[in-house]
This record gives structure tokens, C-alpha cells and sequence, in this order.
């Protein structure tokens, strides 16, 4: 005799997750999770807050290994677990902070007038 298999209904795949708790059980050290809103000073990378935006980004194999070397290393030498996307978030908010504080004398200027 054959088993039936008992499937979700569509209700629970298709579900909003906007109110959803975060079950995340690992404990993150890092930067506030919201982003900061005030013009005053140093922007900040909004953490981890649901994100609406999406932009797709072009890495080469040894860049990728390169995050995700450094995403291990974060964990196991700092105790921080962050995701690839946190990563990036934090380094793309330290490059654009260093570029609004110096402008010409930035590090992204330096790098990209290199090339």
C-alpha cells in the first residue's frame, strides 16, 4: 500500500515574511541595524534589516573566494558570523565614507585612476 505525502498548502509557501521573527541563532556582533538617517555624519551599511533593493554584482572566482576567506575568518577570528551580503554591505560603506570624508584623495580614486 502506498504512503500519501503530506505537502504544505499554498497558503504556508506563499506567505509574507515582512513580520516574521528573525531566527537567526547565532549571535552577530557588528554595527547597528538600522541605517542612519541623519546627514550629519558618517553613512552607515543598514545591517540587518530586510532589504528591498536588489543589485547584482560580477565577481571573478578568486574575488569570491577571497569574501568568502574573509567571512570565514571574521567567524573564527572574531567571533562576528556574517553573511557574503553583510560583508560586502560593510566594505562598500567604508569605501563610500573614506570617498565622501577625502574625495580626490580617497582610496577609490587612487584605485580607479590606476587601471
Amino acid at each position: 500500500m502506498a504512503r500519501r505525502v503530506s505537502l504544505p498548502a499554498a497558503d504556508d509557501l506563499f506567505r509574507t515574511t515582512a513580520d516574521a521573527p528573525d531566527t537567526v541563532s547565532r549571535p552577530v556582533r557588528a554595527v547597528a541595524d538600522q541605517p542612519a538617517e541623519d546627514d550629519n555624519g558618517p553613512k552607515k551599511p543598514s545591517g540587518r534589516v530586510r532589504h528591498d533593493e536588489k543589485m547584482t554584482v560580477y565577481v571573478t572566482s578568486h574575488e569570491l573566494l577571497d569574501i568568502e576567506h574573509t567571512r570565514l575568518m571574521l567567524r573564527r577570528s572574531h567571533g562576528l558570523a556574517v553573511d557574503r551580503g553583510r560583508l560586502v554591505r560593510e566594505a562598500l560603506a567604508l569605501v563610500l565614507a573614506d570617498f565622501e570624508v577625502n574625495g580626490d584623495d580617497s582610496a577609490l580614486v587612487r584605485r580607479l585612476t590606476e587601471e
